[in-house]
């Protein structure tokens, strides 16, 4: 029991220190390891596995929308880079170089990619000459450097995963379609697949990436009151086309520059599942997206008959389409169920002599920890009933906490004081002017996230200047 105990008690209460608690948590549950290169990290079998999971469901979204998958090249020239100005000064900080090739200096220096624009500017003008070419709706999995000077596992390393969409469109309106189609398929991922609410709207000018004409967000509310960023979409215009010279014969044989759009998602996520629905026991994944989505736990496996019948419950609840699992290891119970919730897996199923001679198995909720009982000869049925329910209510339980979590101010004295005594977001009205953008991260460390596609009027002035407003924006501090 001593050992048992320890297990636990190696995560810190999230109440107590909730950056302790996610390292913990991270840690523990065997998600990544630390690497000799400050910054980066090892995604270890179990964080790897839901990042496959978000993968794969993401690129089914993706391929269904037209999109095809490519890849390309890590490293950019210099030159290639310094194309659009930017987008260059946008990422000019974080940008790692490779200045030599074996003993030799490059004549020119090659970046390591922090994202893929340019790459793609560079090969559309090539491969793109007529109308008929048009769309070009491409994505790639890879890779990409950033040198970030304050890591954080999975929210914030030097090279991480991600998706990058990059597409090319004939209009303006293609792609500013495009762009908004592509950010509601993130925002519907979050929500049906990770159970994760989020706020879909648009950047402001100050907030927007690096060359776009227009950037949208979704944004995620995490436990401790902070927001993520969990996936944005740009509308690049055609920026990017005139500084590349990506043009096309339009059906009149005249020339006409394309228009763009690109759209990522990262492993951060990972982050925003585990500080969503993580509790002090580690963590909570949703059933669509864990990996393991069942765990059996044969009771007294040593008694004859208990190890078959285990592998007879999981063989059923393979045929029924589930990921599932025996602990079969010499580890006790008590230790099994620990690990089996420190990892997050949805459903544990206990089986003892006891359930055997009653036909019956014990089914344990992760997320709640409710206790069933169902007939083992119908427990593929009874367990895919409760995995549903688990989605359902622990998308529930996260827009109840986020709802929970969003203030509205009219002014600026209770702007300061819900931020000084609370976390969450803000409602409150902005006059579109980026110095009040810039006093209020000054004063209280808070940026905006977005201005919601679900557009309200809640004052008639600017929370922080009180001038006539313009739009209604969600504040908060975020990772």
């Amino acid at each position: 029991m001593a050992k048992e105990k320890k297990f636990v008690e190696a995560i810190t209460s999230m109440e107590d220190d909730f950056a302790q608690w996610y390292t913990d948590v991270v840690k523990k549950a065997g998600l990544v390891g630390y690497t000799s290169v400050k910054g980066c990290m090892v995604l270890k079998p179990a964080g790897y596995a839901i990042w496959e999971n978000i993968q794969a469901q993401l690129d089914k979204r993706f391929k269904e929308t037209g999109v095809e998958n490519v890849s390309m090249p890590m490293f950019i020239p210099e030159s290639l880079l310094q194309k659009e100005k930017d987008h260059v000064e946008g990422f000019a900080p974080e940008v790692a170089w490779v200045t030599h090739g074996g003993l030799e200096q490059l004549q020119e220096r090659l970046c390591v990619r922090p994202t893929s624009e340019t790459l793609f500017c560079d090969f559309y003008a090539k491969d793109i000459q007529s109308h008929r070419d048009l769309p070009r709706l491409y994505n790639q999995w890879c890779s990409v450097v950033r040198w970030e000077k304050t890591t954080r596992p999975f929210l914030r390393s030097r090279e991480f995963l991600w998706q990058e969409g990059h597409t090319a469109h004939a209009t303006a309106q293609e792609a500013q379609e495009r762009t908004i189609q592509m950010l509601q398929v993130y925002g519907d991922f979050c929500e049906e697949v990770l159970a994760i609410p989020v706020v879909r709207g648009q950047k402001t000018d100050k907030e927007k990436f690096a060359g776009a004409e227009a950037t949208y967000t979704i944004e995620a509310l995490m436990h401790d009151g902070k927001a993520l960023q969990s996936g944005t979409s740009h509308n690049f215009g055609d920026g990017f086309a005139r500084a590349f010279g990506i043009q096309y014969t339009n059906p009149e044989n005249k020339l006409d520059y394309v228009h763009q759009t690109s759209w990522g998602m990262s492993t951060r996520i990972v982050g925003a599942i585990i500080m969503v629905h993580g509790d002090n026991s580690g963590l909570v994944l949703p059933p669509k997206i864990a990996p393991v989505q069942v765990m059996v736990i044969p009771i007294q496996q040593a008694k004859e008959g208990v190890l078959d019948k285990a592998q007879e419950i999981c063989g059923a609840l393979k045929q029924a389409g589930l990921r599932v699992k025996v602990d079969d290891t010499d580890k006790s119970p008590g230790w099994k169920f620990s690990e089996q919730e420190m990892r997050g897996i949805p459903v544990r199923i206990e089986c003892g002599p006891r359930d055997i001679e009653a036909g019956q198995a014990v089914i344990v909720r992760r997320d709640n920890r409710e206790k069933t009982t169902a007939p083992i000869d119908q427990i593929g049925e009874y367990v895919e009933k409760v995995l549903e329910t688990m989605q359902r209510e622990m998308l529930e339980r996260a827009r109840k906490h986020l709802e929970e979590h969003t203030y509205e101010a009219a002014d600026y004295e209770t702007f300061q004081k819900i931020f000084q005594e609370k976390s969450g977001f803000v409602k409150a009205m902005w006059c579109g002017n980026q110095e009040c953008e810039e006093k209020i991260k000054e004063d209280l460390q808070v940026t905006s996230r977005c201005i919601p596609f679900a557009e309200e009027h809640t004052a008639d002035t600017c929370v922080c200047c009180g001038r006539p407003a313009k739009k209604m924006v969600y504040w908060g501090r975020a990772y």
